[in-house]
């Protein structure tokens, strides 16, 4: 296993103002034999939408449930999970009782997990979700449930309708705004997102990001966006963090990432994402698998797919280089990745509006 803390110490220093750290997290199974988080680094800035980008398998969800220290059991999480509430406190949140624990994961950082349905009891009605949160953090009922009720009013939901209905008797994007809206009850600072359109049309995915826009100028909260789906998180996010085989491997401002990325494996990815801009011709798969979690390859995990790996690439592993201000990659080839893997669209800001659509 790889040590990025040093690599990375850059890209953590262009975020000026952190509400959460992450510093060497790692999750493992099997007495540590399984890694499905690798020494993991990285920040996220107060009021940005984060997008995290990567294939399946590539450890986003296990990066999604670090931040609330909500790895299943038997996982092991090791590292630093760091909480800034403000400018001048900083918590671990590994070092949380269960109760200051069950505080932070509502109230403090709340998540949409993928899939509404799974995410509902199929038992109770809506509104009963928003109650029982609410009584389990000693909060006001009738209060509550007014907010609730705004909530479900600013995502274009009755919520008469809604409360009063059990989760079957909406439709996918009427469960997924739902869903939204009782993570936003106790009006969190953080709200993590895992593939949280993954089951809906491409309609009802731009009508919801059309929605956290809004939701995040108004409720005044943090968003990280977890997703397979690079042009749906180009089309929202201020920052991306792309990760591969359970690493972190490329980090910066979204033009930069879509048009100027330098890491061969983003570069790949965006050559294989359809596109109004490339001829379906030049729309090629990633050749090759990524790597199972058990016997990662020392060097750069990505070495048996990229074509421009050497010696280097299988013995060493790369550290983190600043190709330019915010804008970070771990790759020992980046400078000639740019120049050889040619993107199939234009770049800049029309590259974010061919692959995702132009944020307003």
């Amino acid at each position: 296993m790889t040590t990025t803390s040093e690599r990375l110490h850059r890209s953590n220093d262009a975020v000026e103002d952190p509400i959460l750290e992450v510093k060497n997290a790692s999750v493992t199974f099997d007495d540590g034999e399984t890694y499905v988080l690798d020494d993991v680094t990285f920040s996220i800035e107060r009021n940005e939408i984060l997008g995290v980008v990567g294939e399946s398998g590539s450890g986003k969800s296990m990066l999604a449930s670090a931040l609330l220290d909500a790895i299943p059991a038997p996982g092991h999480l090791s590292g630093e999970v760091l909480y800034h509430p403000d400018q001048h406190t900083t918590v671990d949140i590994l070092e949380f009782t269960d109760d200051e624990l069950m505080e932070y994961r509502w109230a403090d950082v709340s998540m949409v997990f993928q899939g509404a349905m799974s995410s509902f009891n199929p038992t109770m009605k809506v509104g009963a979700h928003f109650q029982d949160t609410l009584k389990a953090h000693n909060e006001s009922v009738p209060d509550g449930m007014e907010f609730a009720r705004e909530i479900l009013s600013d995502l274009y939901l009755d919520p008469e309708r809604v409360l009063d209905s059990y989760p079957h008797e909406l439709s996918g994007g009427m469960q997924q705004r739902a869903l939204i809206a009782l993570s936003l009850l106790l009006e969190p600072e953080v709200l993590v997102m895992d593939e949280p359109t993954a089951a809906l049309d491409l309609l009802m995915q731009r009508s919801i990001l059309l929605l956290l826009e809004d939701i995040k100028e108004k409720y005044d909260v943090t968003m990280v966006f977890i997703t397979h789906d690079l042009p749906l998180v180009a089309s929202l996010a201020d920052r991306m963090a792309v990760m591969y085989a359970f690493e972190l491997i490329e980090a910066g401002p979204r033009d930069r990432i879509i048009g100027e990325s330098a890491h061969p494996y983003t570069r790949a990815l965006l050559n294989s994402t359809p596109n109004i801009d490339a001829p379906l011709e030049e729309m090629q798969p990633i050749p090759g698998k990524s790597p199972a979690p058990v016997n990662v390859p020392t060097g750069c995990s990505y070495a048996d797919r990229c074509p421009l790996a050497t010696e280097t690439c299988t013995r060493d592993a790369p550290s983190f280089d600043q190709v330019e201000d915010e804008h970070t990659v771990a790759c020992h080839h980046w400078q000639q990745a740019r120049e050889e893997i040619a993107l199939s669209f234009a770049g800049g800001d029309e590259a974010g509006r061919s692959t995702g659509g132009e944020r307003r």
